[in-house]
């Protein structure tokens, strides 16, 4: 399916209005945790460490709502609306992936990295991507081809906001080895132990120096950090912006990545499969493996597409010799 520029630009307008929609409800949501009047916190699944609250359906419920009327021949994905067993399927058609309230654990303990992601696929790639966290009043915006933008809700993104990354307009600096790195990553909610031992491991191998312990041709990444934000667009703005080096997650859904998979692009970053498999543009991003790296020079200096690219390519090899190969089922 093709489009033009200028609808993409009516369609990013459009998702900066959803986030406008949906910003002061988080925000009342958000500040009412201490209230005699707080919501119930629901469990899903008998899980204690997925949550969803009446926010998340609220928020959901309000952006599907205003998407069905404006934008009647698209397609929509949701969290909570597959959460509550309606059938949604990825196809070429333009297609709104949302997650109302990314970091819900984050928003229950008042930890302030919490936001809306609003995405939209076509031809299943991610090419408008909206993140928008009101705590912290940072909306962050892309659209294919156009860049990426961190700004105020209340600012126009390109008259008033910040070009990203945020070394705009010097180039982003090198990213020479994993050594050099600050990491990010999550345990995530599934904590079965056939899942979480090898994200702990992996994320041990990322920062450890000793390779002793480890099978022959295994690596380690002695990264100077691994951080932890408690939510996926967060994490991945914080590449954007160019304050993480490395995002490596398995577990995350479409929901959680499409709206970042663009911004992180348009600020100079790529985001490919967290293993090393070889997929394509919708098998990405269904696939619930996933590894950023943000947007860099050469190792010499170089701001030429082909050195960002090699240094890249570099640090994702590095990471896949370094990760478990962990494969998450859909269901």
């Amino acid at each position: 399916m093709s489009y033009t520029a200028a609808e993409l630009e009516s369609y990013l307008e459009f998702a900066i209005h959803l986030a406008k929609l949906a910003g002061p409800v988080i925000l009342e949501g958000f500040n009412s945790r201490f209230s005699p009047e707080r919501s119930a916190l629901l469990v899903k699944k008998g899980n204690t460490a997925d949550l969803v609250t009446e926010w998340d359906q609220k928020v959901e419920k309000l952006v599907r709502a205003e998407i069905a009327e404006k934008m009647k021949t698209h397609s929509f994905i949701g969290e909570e609306t597959v959460a509550g067993g309606e059938e949604c399927s990825l196809t070429d058609a333009p297609t709104w992936i949302v997650d109302p309230i990314d970091g819900t654990t984050n928003f229950v303990h008042g930890f302030p990295f919490v936001a809306i992601s609003i995405g939209l696929t076509i031809n299943q790639e991610p090419v408008v991507g909206v993140i928008y966290n009101p705590i912290l009043n940072q909306l962050f915006s892309a659209a294919k081809g156009q860049g990426a933008y961190l700004s105020k809700i209340e600012e126009n993104p390109r008259e008033q906001g910040h070009r990203l990354p945020l070394s705009y307009p010097h180039p982003a600096p090198p990213l020479p080895s994993l050594s050099m790195a600050l990491v990010a990553g999550e345990y995530g909610s599934d904590r079965k132990t056939d899942v979480i031992d090898p994200k702990v491991k992996s994320m041990r191998n990322l920062s450890a120096r000793d390779t002793s312990s480890l099978a022959p041709g295994r690596a380690v990444g002695h990264a100077h950090g691994i951080r932890c934000l408690g939510s996926a667009t967060m994490n991945m703005m914080a590449v954007a912006q160019g304050q993480i080096d490395v995002y490596w997650e398995v577990g995350c859904w479409e929901w959680d990545v499409c709206a970042g998979i663009i911004i992180v692009r348009e600020a100079g970053g790529v985001v490919v499969d967290g293993c090393g498999r070889d997929v394509t543009e919708g098998q990405l991003l269904t696939g619930r493996r996933f590894l950023v790296i943000r947007g860099c020079c050469g190792e010499d200096g170089s701001t030429s597409p082909e050195a960002s690219s090699a240094a890249q390519k570099n640090i994702i090899q590095e990471v896949w010799s370094i990760v478990e190969d962990i494969d998450l089922p859909r269901k």
